[in-house]
């Protein structure tokens, strides 16, 4: 058996640093070249025949999956944000926006059942098989900017990724994607951009404390299957509210044990706290596109809100009643 300090010493002595597979990188280099190659057609394309919707939408059809690569590409739109969008779309079912995107054409306005999301496989394959979804592509990436449904819809980060400027290959604009692209990952992480903001605010209003973290009888008694708390209201010495918050606009392997995790914790506090209420605040496409997680999440919660603006003035109503 090896001490701690030989095995500590032989990671950091034999360590390889990056791990590469040969023939995998020849085989992605050779991808990403195609979609730069398909990048500069398309500049090219455009400077000779002008920034038309014609234009793009023959490119999709004649480059396939790896044209719609390169449109996000220059946009710094993801694969993922892309298929959110669609699946909002036919979620809300506007009529200017089906007409933008030429929606009858291409899937069932009159459809009534839950919406699950498509993969990126339907999309792209649509793309190939139907003019009308091409168009209505095409549409969101030259209009969505100036549109009242994108504009009230997506956030400003988001919503100037579709800009006509960087369809037309514009310098300033193609530096913004980059730049957008850079900042994405701490733009997600910065505090003032979570929507428990909202939750502090009114409490705060409401002159209503509270904490956040471990809850002692949990530490003592359950320390292996224990976890922080989001809220903890009024105080961890006497909580009558406590509430965990999950705001997702991606999905994730995790939602599935989230969803767990939340019902045993559930255990946990109707057998250490008793008086006081579990509550999720569960919200954001994420969620929406995962129903069989969401499902098993909202099961834990006595109650379950969302941030849209009724259901935090219900949430004030909930305080109200417990804090008379």
């Amino acid at each position: 058996m090896k001490t701690v300090n030989e095995k500590y010493d032989n990671v950091i002595q034999n360590n390889t640093f990056y791990y590469f597979d040969d023939e995998f990188e020849e085989i992605y280099e050779k991808h990403i070249y195609s979609v730069k190659e398909a990048i500069l057609y398309l500049k090219n394309d455009v400077t000779n025949n002008g920034c038309k919707k014609e234009v793009f939408t023959h490119f999709l059809l004649s480059k396939k999956e790896i044209g719609l690569k390169a449109l996000l590409a220059i946009t710094g739109v993801s694969n993922e944000s892309l298929k959110r969008l669609i699946t909002v779309i036919r979620i809300v079912n506007d009529d200017e926006v089906n007409n933008l995107v030429f929606r009858k054409n291409w899937d069932d306005v009159s459809n009534k059942n839950e919406i699950s999301e498509w993969s990126s496989t339907k999309i792209e394959k649509l793309i190939i098989s139907n003019e009308s979804f091409r168009k209505g592509l095409i549409n969101i990436f030259f209009e969505g900017s100036t549109h009242k449904f994108f504009q009230q819809t997506l956030p400003a980060f988001e919503l100037q990724k579709l800009s006509l400027e960087k369809l037309q290959f514009n310098i300033d604009a193609l530096i913004d994607t980059l730049a957008r692209y850079k900042e994405k990952g701490s733009r997600a992480a910065k505090g003032k951009n979570n929507p428990e903001i909202l939750i502090e605010k009114l409490l705060d209003l409401l002159s209503i404390s509270f904490d956040k973290g471990d809850l002692k009888e949990l530490i003592e008694y359950e320390s292996d299957t224990k976890r922080t708390m989001d809220f903890i209201i009024p105080d961890k010495k006497n909580p009558l509210i406590i509430i965990e918050s999950s705001f997702l606009t991606t999905t994730s392997s995790g939602q599935g044990d989230k969803s767990k995790t939340e019902i045993s914790i559930d255990t946990l506090l109707k057998k250490h706290y008793p008086k006081a209420k579990f509550i999720g605040f569960v919200d954001g496409i994420g969620w929406y596109v995962r129903k069989k997680d969401l499902k098993r999440m909202v099961a834990a919660y006595e109650d379950v809100f969302t941030f849209y603006k009724d259901e935090l003035e219900r949430f004030k109503e909930l305080l109200l009643k417990v804090f008379k």
